[in-house]
């Protein structure tokens, strides 16, 4: 009678390394993709910036400008009608008399502009007032009022 032989060959035994190539090329993939990503992440960040007491008011009235357009472009500096190469002198002068009496402290432009007044309009009015180291501008508006229901 023929028995079968068994065979003592080891058989395949457990591998103990780990494949680290499929997790090389995943973190170099995340690394690329954080890489890009970064710098766009930076430019929007909207920060809550935190409030203190330390901080105190001046005790004066801030100081301001107010330059108006009117919708046919004549312009006014303080509710008097002005030229744009006198409004630029009187914007300089401005500058130079707080320069020299706040140390460095330089009014702030309010602009009232019409609707109706050309964006070119604005623009060159801002441009003189920021030639003058006027550089806060503000632009004054009004609340728009809520439509009624029929």
């Amino acid at each position: 009678m023929a028995f079968g032989r068994f065979e003592r060959t080891p058989g395949q035994t457990p591998m103990s390394d780990i494949n680290v190539t499929p997790l090389v090329d995943v973190m170099m993939v995340l690394l690329v993709i954080f890489i890009i990503t970064a710098p766009l992440m930076v430019s929007a960040l909207k920060l809550d910036l935190p409030k203190t007491e330390g901080a105190q008011a001046s005790s004066a009235p801030p100081r301001f400008v107010k330059l108006s357009i009117d919708n046919k472009g004549a312009i006014f500096l303080d509710d008097k009608r002005i030229t744009l190469d006198e409004l630029k002198r009187s914007l300089n002068a401005e500058a130079s008399k707080d320069l020299a009496v706040d140390h460095g402290e330089l009014p702030e432009v309010q602009l009232r502009a019409d609707e109706r007044v050309p964006y070119g309009k604005v623009v060159e009015v801002m441009g003189l007032a920021q030639q003058a180291g006027m550089n806060r501008i503000g632009f004054v508006t009004e609340r728009k009022q809520p439509v009624a229901a029929p």
